[in-house]
């Protein structure tokens, strides 16, 4: 055999082995990146899409913490993370700029969210876990006693010398102090922003009068606050949905099929326990998530 019959063998060798490798690779499941916001609902949330995707033979890296809402959604439209929870209130309002509605419907809001998101985006809704996590303003329980605070509209002689503690979003975005301003025509003296552990701590030892709490924060009932009624209906609702891009979600229908499971699976109540095993607990984001998931069935072990 000549040295060109034996340069031609060693390429045809050389390209079938290529293209075995790169088959390989491709029956190979990604591994699928899944976001979070800054506090700890958010980190559990994203450790039971882990656990549920591990649990489906994919691997999966959680990023605790990654930012806020933008931090977030841009990564995903970037394919930096491939899912991430978010909530309808604030994609409604901050993602997608969409007005006030005249009634707070949650349904409508959903509906109109996850429409939005596909049309604008090209980003799916792939499960809804089934409870609202809203904003909300709460002072101290005694404070609010003393004199006689049950709801927002009740702050309006006070909030003039009143400082806010807020999330790093709050304070600035159209569904937040802004809307509580038109709505309420109220205006704190002053607001510090920081993330949710330092806002909690920070009306504990007296460093601001009010914060914009979380309704599914057991930090609220720790701490001895006093959520208050949205009684003229400034918020909207804020019901908790993973979403990712809908070319991942065609391209890998398994992680869709994985994260349905969680549909409907957490109330309100059951949120604010797996926060309290969090907050006050100290357990470990993952280990909440595991606990969870075998409780209700959806993993073995």
């Amino acid at each position: 055999m000549n040295k060109i019959s034996i340069l031609m063998v060693i390429l045809i060798v050389f390209a079938l082995v290529t293209s075995g490798c790169s088959e390989r690779t491709n029956d190979e499941k990604p591994t699928v990146v899944i976001g979070s916001k800054l506090f700890q609902e958010s980190y559990i949330l994203a450790h039971m899409a882990a656990i549920l995707l591990e649990d489906a033979g994919y691997k999966a890296d959680v990023i605790e913490g990654l930012g806020g809402t933008f931090v977030n959604y841009e990564a995903l439209k970037k394919g930096e993370i491939n899912t991430y929870v978010e909530y309808t209130g604030t994609a409604y309002s901050q993602i997608l700029k969409e007005p006030a509605l005249e009634i707070w419907d949650p349904e409508v809001v959903y509906a109109r969210t996850e429409k939005g998101l596909k049309e604008t985006d090209n980003i799916v809704v792939v499960s809804s876990p089934g409870f609202e996590d809203a904003y909300a303003i709460a002072v101290k329980m005694d404070w609010a006693e003393a004199n006689h605070i049950t709801k927002i509209s009740d702050l309006k002689e006070y909030a003039s010398q009143m400082t806010i503690g807020t999330d790093p979003e709050f304070a600035t975005r159209e569904d937040g102090l802004p809307r509580i301003k038109d709505v309420y025509a109220i205006e704190f003296k002053d607001y510090k922003q920081a993330v949710a552990t330092i806002m909690y701590e920070a009306i504990r030892i007296g460093d601001v009068d009010a914060i914009s709490a979380y309704t599914t924060d057991t930090r609220n009932e720790v701490f001895n606050l006093r959520v208050l009624e949205d009684d003229m209906n400034a918020l909207p609702p804020y019901d908790a949905i993973y979403i990712m891009t809908e070319e991942f979600a065609s391209n890998n229908p398994d992680v869709v099929e994985a994260l349905k499971k969680l549909d409907g699976k957490i109330d309100t109540d059951s949120m604010r326990s797996l926060n309290y095993k969090f907050d006050v607990d100290k357990m470990e984001p993952r280990d909440i998530a595991r606990e969870f998931l075998i409780q209700e069935g959806l993993i073995k072990t």
